[in-house]
């Protein structure tokens, strides 16, 4: 019984942590391309480095959420048994 309440629980934990990481980065994203929006229109000038600061920003925050979300993946899998079937399988 206990393991099925840890199971349970450790996929509740990464489903919530992979829900909140792509809230984050989409929320981060948002903000980021308002702020470059903003500021082309007040240098418009300044567009084309604008655009580039933001598109490699936009990278980095997408490159941080997605590390979250396999974070959580293994998470869930590692703790189900998974990974452990899977490396058995392959001869690991």
């Amino acid at each position: 019984m206990e393991d099925t309440l840890g199971l349970g629980l450790v996929g509740l934990a990464a489903g919530l942590g992979a829900g909140i990481a792509l809230l984050g980065g989409a929320g981060g994203i948002g903000k980021l391309a308002a702020a470059a929006m903003e500021a082309m229109a007040r240098q418009p000038e300044a567009a084309a480095d604008i655009k580039g600061g933001m598109m490699i920003t936009a990278v980095f925050i997408e490159g941080a959420t997605l590390f979250g979300v396999v974070v959580c993946l293994l998470l869930a899998l590692g703790a189900s048994g998974y990974l452990d079937a899977a490396a058995k399988t392959l001869g690991g």
